[in-house]
């Protein structure tokens, strides 16, 4: 036995010997949970099944851990067609003991059947739509919905005994006796189910004691021949007159019948088949409706999940990008290319770079930095001195956008004369003021403001 203080298994011990629980009353308790789950257990065998019932949800008072009672108090709900309290017991049990527990094997025998779990829900609503239509007193749809209910779940012996009820009420008292038998299959001591039946046989007797036979007193018999002629003793024979006034009354009889019983009879139940229809026709409605929100779920879902994979691949992608630019650059930087090492390190999007791509990143920038502008710078000069302005004008532009202050301004005095000597007088202005501004009482200095008043 466990001490329901602390969990500790105590044997049968009355005092838990961790906490010094006293464990009597426990006990106590226990032994009568068993008693009751025992006195279910032969119930169930007989198929009485309301009372097992009772005798498990006592069991279950006295201990609500008892997981045999729960389990069995399960199965004996499902016997009854209860599929839903036969699955919260079970619930309940399998959280109370999640291991080595029969009502795991019993939720996913039930949960894998889709079949299972549909004629489940639409019994249920069929059975509380025949509810309604008690209420309202439709007890001819009632019927017709409790009839599906039982040919979706035999076992509910709920149905069977409401059926029962709507037929005593239609005086079919034999198709209530049906019913009841039917239930009494199921479930053998149901007193709910002995009362309806009490109820029908008295009333079937009252109804044969006013059916009385004819007694001899109202017979006559004769002889004729060898055969003994029996008939009524106030038999009269009736004149042709008689005869033909007795057609004609039966003729207007059974077109009166045909008119006032007949054809409403007909009209009601063409409207109980147009209502019926309708029902069937919501339920469909509404079921393709809840597949339809499901799909339209199961579509946003998707997109969802497509987005989010979309934008996981452009990020992917974008990685992949900066590390193929910065190995181009590593390469170049090994191969003495300062040039290409550059210009791909300027391509290269550092944010997408971990933390050690970022160190090898931030060292070769600090290595190829001076080394590419002054490759730049040298190639420019020297396509200046050669007179390829235009060629001059990229390489020197580039060192001018890294470092304005490269060799002492060098790089943007010779891009404003490369601009200047190509015709283009505009760009060279900003270039030619730099040179003013920051490197004054100098010899270019001087040249540069003679070209900037020039442009004034």
């Amino acid at each position: 036995m466990i001490c329901y203080r602390c969990g500790s298994e105590v044997g049968k011990n009355e005092y838990c010997p961790y906490c010094e629980t006293d464990l009597s009353i426990f006990q106590k308790a226990v032994r009568i949970s068993n008693s009751y789950y025992n006195d279910g257990l032969q119930k169930a065998n007989v198929r009485n099944l309301s009372g097992a019932v009772i005798s498990l949800k006592q069991s279950l008072k006295f201990n609500k851990y008892n997981i045999e009672a729960r389990n069995l108090l399960g199965l004996v709900y499902c016997e009854m067609g209860e599929v839903v309290e036969a699955l919260s017991e079970w619930v309940i049990s399998k959280n109370y003991q999640p291991e080595n527990n029969r009502a795991c094997f019993y939720l996913d025998s039930i949960q894998q059947n889709q079949t299972l779990l549909s004629s489940t829900n639409q019994t249920i609503k069929k059975y509380n739509q025949a509810l309604v239509y008690c209420r309202q007193d439709s007890r001819d749809l009632a019927i017709i919905q409790l009839k599906k209910v039982l040919s979706l779940n035999p076992k509910l012996v709920k149905a069977h005994q409401l059926l029962a009820l709507l037929y005593i009420q239609e005086d079919k008292l034999e198709l209530a006796k049906k019913s009841l038998r039917n239930a009494g299959k199921i479930d053998t001591d149901n007193t709910t189910t002995l009362r309806y039946l009490k109820e029908v046989n008295a009333r079937l007797k009252e109804q044969s004691k006013r059916k009385k036979p004819k007694t001899e007193e109202d017979l006559i018999s004769y002889q004729s021949g060898n055969e003994t002629i029996i008939m009524p003793k106030r038999f009269k024979e009736s004149s042709l007159g008689a005869t033909l006034l007795y057609i004609l009354a039966g003729l207007v009889i059974g077109v009166a019948v045909s008119c006032w019983l007949i054809v409403p009879n007909i009209k009601k139940e063409a409207q109980e088949d147009a209502r019926q229809q309708l029902v069937e026709t919501n339920d469909a409605l509404s079921t393709n409706d809840q597949k339809i929100k499901k799909l339209e779920e199961q579509i946003t879902e998707l997109e969802s999940q497509l987005s989010t994979a979309t934008d996981t691949s452009t990020q992917v992608q974008e990685k992949m990008d900066a590390y193929e630019t910065l190995l181009n650059a590593y390469a170049a930087y090994i191969a003495q290319d300062m040039v290409k090492a550059g210009e791909e390190l300027a391509k290269v999007d550092s944010e997408q770079l971990s933390v050690n791509g970022k160190s090898i990143y931030d060292t070769m920038s600090a290595d190829v930095s001076q080394k590419y502008l002054k490759e730049l710078f040298t190639t420019g000069y020297k396509q200046y001195s050669e007179g390829d302005y235009e060629n001059a004008i990229l390489n020197l532009k580039k060192v001018a956008d890294e470092d304005m202050t490269f060799e002492n301004g060098n790089a943007v005095y010779y891009l404003a004369q490369a601009y200047r000597k190509s015709g283009d007088a505009v760009s060279a202005a900003p270039f030619y003021q730099y040179i003013v501004e920051n490197y004054p009482n100098t010899e270019r200095a001087k040249t540069a403001k003679n070209y900037v008043e020039v442009r004034e």
